[in-house]
């Protein structure tokens, strides 16, 4: 594959990252509602929970997490560069977090980069969203499963394949990204005041950074 090729398979998962599940399905299953408005203002699967119910919810996270998943699985079919899917899944994570569509006001990316990890690396990325599933169930903080298993990726990508450069240092990519668009998140948890899962979070400011005051999965 050429250049151009690459080119565009890293410009395809931006836009296909960009897409706006939450925002779609919250309006779909939440009688037109919209998801940015209400809640923490986030158009992740944690938000669109609280906002317009577990259907939209799952439905959110399923196609979100598609949305790194799909275009990595293709480009890692497409191209032997071992970068080409490394970047078109980051390039995937950023359209979620920064999506064309919505004024570059995006969510976390936490269900896109699983799904980017799970197209990259099934075992770690299934031994990261087991990780997410046990903290969850233990202290039932989204954010803080969140930051648990983006902690773990790259431990475990750097440990057992260190000669990987594009799969490191997709690693360190998303573990900066999640911690980046949780820091308030952390700043919450530290102080006591982070919503549970089933909690309904802080209220959206109406302006701002969309999504900076939930995780989104």
């Amino acid at each position: 594959m050429g250049t151009t090729g690459a080119a565009l398979l890293i410009i395809g998962g931006y836009l296909l990252g960009s897409i706006p599940s939450g925002l779609f399905f919250g309006r779909v299953f939440g009688g037109g509602i919209d998801v940015r408005t209400v809640g923490s203002g986030n158009i992740g699967a944690t938000n669109v929970l609280r906002s317009a119910g577990k259907k939209a919810a799952l439905l959110t996270l399923l196609a979100d997490c598609v949305k790194g998943l799909a275009p990595v699985a293709l480009a890692g079919r497409l191209s032997a560069d071992g970068w080409v899917p490394v970047l078109t899944g980051a390039a995937a994570v950023l359209g979620h977090t920064y999506p064309l569509y919505l004024g570059f006001r995006g969510g976390k990316g936490v269900a896109t980069s699983f799904g980017v990890m799970l197209a990259l690396s099934p075992g770690y990325g299934a031994l990261c969203l087991l990780s997410w599933a046990i903290a969850a169930y233990i202290w039932r903080y989204s954010s803080l499963s969140g930051l648990i298993a983006f902690a773990l990726y790259p431990l475990l990508t750097i440990a057992a394949d260190s000669d990987d450069r594009p799969r490191g240092a997709l690693a360190l990519f998303l573990f900066g990204m999640i911690y980046y668009r949780h820091r308030e998140n952390i700043r919450r948890l530290l102080a006591g005041k982070e919503p549970k899962i089933g909690q309904k979070g802080p209220p959206s400011s109406g302006g701002g950074e969309q999504g900076s005051a939930e995780t989104n999965r």
